[in-house]
């Protein structure tokens, strides 16, 4: 499947901001599945100062810095990229669950280094026992580690509401837990959550979801989102996505821009900025599928 998606972000501020410093994790990533095509970065004001780079999860960054006095920041990605289809995991037939924790006790082994750092706490996720009760209804005894991944995705989705205005980007993991509702970004470090809490490396991943207007609709353009869900570690398939907003596994209608432990690594936009006062975001997505 093919798509060109288009990512608006403008911050509109309440008093003239003099200097800023920012870092954009726009640019979707290449992976064994997804190929980019073609991406472009926009900037308002132009930056003095512009630099790409990689960060240690793969992830592409651009940092700038404006330093000329704006009340407005516009930030503007055009996006061409490829999805293949995935090859299903056989859920069923994978390592039980005990045996995968078991590969990431001290001492581990070389092949399991890369994933062994995305066992431990992050900045916005704790593991806990009360969250390792919550998931061992999904790993029993001897339970394949994808088939019980796939069973606490259905859980999720059907024990946490998606609410908007439950959360905000700053809501903390024990509040979800609590509320028992919120968005796409809570839920998947609720799954990273659970599955850490068991011993098993779990990851976040950023991106973006295509949507569908109800039959005989047209398709709106704009009213897309950034998206988000969660990763484990399967010995012998590498890393396989789970969406638990959506209780699917992602295919083809999934684009991956960033992974990282949490939120925090994969934020699609970051800074620090001398005025400004109160700020104003607005965010506009299109995912359009090309023929």
């Amino acid at each position: 499947m093919n798509y060109h998606i288009t990512h608006r972000t403008l911050y509109e501020y309440a008093a003239p901001v003099s200097v800023s410093h920012h870092v954009a994790r726009l640019e979707p990533l290449v992976t064994a599945t997804q190929s980019r095509d073609s991406f472009s970065l926009q900037i308002f004001p132009e930056p003095a100062l512009r630099k790409a780079r990689t960060d240690y999860f793969g992830n592409q960054l651009c940092f700038f810095a404006i330093q000329e006095i704006h009340s407005k920041l516009e930030i503007i990605t055009h996006s061409r990229v490829t999805v293949q289809p995935r090859k299903p995991a056989q859920n069923e037939s994978t390592t039980p669950w005990e045996s995968v924790a078991e590969m990431f006790r001290d001492p581990v082994s070389p092949e399991v280094v890369e994933p062994y750092q995305f066992v431990f706490d992050s900045p916005q996720i704790r593991a806990s026992l009360e969250l390792a009760d919550y998931a061992r209804e999904s790993f029993g005894a001897e339970t394949p580690l994808l088939a019980g991944a796939r069973d606490l995705t259905r859980r999720i989705f059907e024990d946490f509401k998606f609410d908007p205005r439950a959360t905000t980007v700053a809501t903390p993991l024990e509040e979800v837990w609590v509320k028992r509702r919120g968005v796409c970004q809570d839920f998947a470090h609720l799954g990273i959550a659970f599955l850490r809490s068991l011993g098993l490396p779990a990851r976040y991943v950023s991106g973006y979801l295509r949507t569908r207007p109800p039959e005989g609709k047209p398709r709106l353009v704009g009213v897309d989102a950034s998206h988000a869900w969660f990763s484990i570690f399967s010995p012998g398939n590498g890393w396989i996505d789970f969406d638990p907003t959506n209780n699917v596994q992602p295919a083809e209608e999934h684009i991956t821009v960033a992974y990282g432990r949490d939120f925090g690594d994969v934020s699609p936009v970051a800074g620090i900025l001398t005025g400004g006062g109160a700020h104003e975001v607005k965010v506009s997505v299109d995912v359009e599928p090309l023929e």
